[in-house]
């Protein structure tokens, strides 16, 4: 607390007040003296001897306020001044909020050895701040096909001559329409505190999609008009001149997202891109200089099975070129401009599962992995005020086995299915705690990991169309499996040739214009194609328009 005015009442708090004593009672006396002139008035007595009594207070407070302001204060004594405004900002939200600033009052009587008043209390200023951002989406689709839902990903198609593959679907929606908040704490020289909470609407429903997907259903009214607030992102972030902490959810390690996603209107991950965020525990560092920068980090993730008892193992290091910069954009919204890198990140990973028997006793093992390289190159350079014919590359190549979860909806049409009941008729007790598409167990009830490997090819051209921003660009993807073909379970059931992928290529185009500086608008077409195992190649074409409003 700071000490207090001789003769005055100081209130601590965010606008740091003062009141005066002197002015406080006659405040005071004046709203009783008014109260019982009602009364009196009321009661019609004594009116003369109350108004009296008011006049008088009222002419003792005209009084000792001017004295106040005729008495010049002591050298040394701050002046009264006008009530300038301060800047502060609440705790919650860092916004600036303007509060008057009282000036201090001079005391009536000051002692001849008092040289100075002590000071006033100080204005409280928020050591937190927090940024709001996101953006507002509305898109609309049409495929050729009854195959996905807004977000496309790697599910499967429709295949060729079916009744689905045969008639199209129009879908309007607003579910990747996204908020968030960046905090950052209070720092020294030594430590700076942030965090990130971001959500959108893409949240699991209930039963996951609507008819006839879902088992049972939810309704499309359900789906599309009512979705799910999700998290996205929910992390904090510890940086020091050693070593940089992240803990909490956001983008995986592996493969350096978002830093080499592509652009596209459609909602992303891409057929063929790596796409994925988890729980996890990350440490970084990143080594300076004026033309290249450094970057090395590991991380312990959340595993794809729990019953594995091991978390994901995740390790990168990324090369920078400070000077050689160009213009590009993540997904629909994320527009920036980024240097030269190249990344190398890989993955480890184990499973663990009952044997596949009606009545498990023995578990097996088998060990995951994958690596993904990954580039930008600002083939035409650009600034963040001249972006006029920037041409940018980007470039993806991953590859490994039981990494399906890091792409978005992969699993080639594999399904762990239970085992029958054995000849006496008693159910199997065999426990699928893994999700599909990452192993399979063969004919003898081998486990086998799925293994797949893809390329991701992107390219951004800037027109020359300055002050208006305006763009087009291309993706093109290719994923394949090298041996889901051997360990198919049989010719009957879930897991047949008919109804499994091991090649799927995609390829679209897409322009881009900025209306104003918050609202951007996209037209995408893209081509879809998937390769089942008995040879028929089932394609899919969406042309989508999709609305922005960035903040």
């Amino acid at each position: 607390m700071l000490p207090l005015d001789a003769g005055a009442i100081s209130v601590e708090g965010g606008m740091g007040w003062r009141i005066e004593n002197e002015i406080f009672v006659h405040a005071i006396v004046t709203l009783m003296s008014l109260s019982l002139i009602i009364v009196a008035r009321m009661q019609n007595k004594t009116k003369r001897i109350l108004d009296a009594l008011l006049i008088s207070s009222c002419l003792l407070r005209v009084a000792s306020a001017r004295a106040q302001t005729m008495a010049e204060p002591s050298e040394g004594q701050p002046r009264e001044t006008s009530s300038p405004e301060t800047t502060r900002s609440t705790p919650a939200t860092g916004m600036a909020v303007h509060a008057p600033i009282l000036a201090p009052q001079p005391p009536m009587l000051v002692a001849a050895s008092v040289a100075s008043a002590p000071p006033g209390p100080a204005s409280v200023t928020s050591k937190f701040s927090a940024t709001i951002y996101g953006f507002v989406e509305a898109d609309f689709i049409r495929d050729s096909t009854q195959s996905f839902n807004d977000l496309a990903g790697n599910a499967t198609i429709a295949k060729s001559g079916s009744f689905a593959a045969e008639h199209d679907r129009m879908i309007f929606g607003q579910r990747n329409s996204r908020l968030g908040f960046k905090l950052k704490g209070p720092e020294s020289e030594m430590i700076k505190s942030s965090g990130i909470a971001e959500m959108d609407f893409l949240g699991n429903q209930p039963q996951g999609s609507p008819s006839p997907a879902g088992s049972p259903a939810v309704s499309e009214s359900a789906y599309f008009a009512s979705p799910t607030f999700r998290i996205r992102h929910m992390a904090l972030k510890l940086e020091t001149p050693i070593v940089d902490v992240l803990a909490g959810q956001y983008w995986e390690l592996f493969g350096w997202q978002t830093i080499y996603h592509p652009n596209s209107v459609q909602i992303q991950g891409l057929p063929g891109q790596v796409f994925s965020r988890a729980p996890q525990l990350r440490l970084s560092h990143l080594f300076k200089s004026d033309a290249v920068n450094v970057e090395v980090a590991v991380a312990a993730v959340r595993p794809p099975q729990r019953d594995s008892g091991l978390p994901d193992g995740q390790a990168g290091l990324r090369l920078i070129l400070n000077d050689w910069k160009g213009m590009r954009t993540a997904g629909g919204a994320g527009t920036s401009v980024d240097p030269l890198s190249v990344g190398v990140s890989a993955v480890a990973r184990r499973f663990r599962l009952p044997e596949f028997a009606n009545v498990p006793v023995h578990t097996q093992t088998i060990n995951g992995y994958g690596v993904s390289i990954d580039g930008i190159l600002p083939v035409v350079p650009a600034t963040a005020t001249n972006w006029d014919n920037a041409l940018t590359l980007t470039a993806s190549y991953v590859r490994g086995q039981s990494i399906a979860d890091l792409f978005t909806g992969l699993t080639g049409g594999v399904s762990l299915t239970p085992l029958p009941a054995d000849s006496t008729g008693k159910t199997s007790s065999f426990a699928m705690d893994i999700d599909n598409g990452l192993v399979i167990f063969d004919n003898g009830g081998q486990m086998h990991a799925i293994r797949w490997q893809s390329v991701l090819l992107g390219l951004q051209y800037y027109l020359p169309t300055s002050p208006f921003r305006m763009w087009v660009s291309g993706n093109y993807s290719h994923l394949s499996s090298s041996d889901i073909k051997n360990i198919v379970i049989d010719n009957t059931g879930s897991n047949v040739k008919g109804k499994i992928f091991d090649k799927s290529d995609f390829a679209d185009g897409n322009l881009f214009v900025d209306a104003t500086q918050t609202i951007r608008f996209g037209l995408e077409y893209a081509w879809f194609r998937q390769t089942y195992l008995d040879g028929v190649k089932s394609p899919n074409h969406r042309v989508q328009f999709s609305g922005f409003y960035i903040f």
